[in-house]
């Protein structure tokens, strides 16, 4: 992990199409703002996790319906 010190109104770039400000500091606190290619997607970490799983929720339920139609065609139901 690559840790950085900034301060309000400084940035890092990530690539060259990313850019990641520090628009204020308060005690607990951190406001970032993040400029970015709208075909990049953003997420707080806890979103993100939060969609991959009902992907794979979703995915497993997809697998099942798949597994139980070709169970049905090979029994012949």
């Amino acid at each position: 992990m690559l840790v950085l010190t900034r301060k309000t109104n400084q940035s890092i770039m990530i690539g060259d199409d990313i850019e990641v400000s520090v628009l204020a500091v308060s005690r607990d606190k951190i406001r970032l703002g993040i400029s970015a290619p709208k075909d990049v997607p953003v997420f707080r970490k806890e979103v993100y996790i939060s969609i991959k799983e009902g992907q794979a929720s979703a995915n497993g339920e997809v697998k099942a319906a798949v597994d139980e139609a070709l169970d049905g065609l090979s029994t012949g139901k």
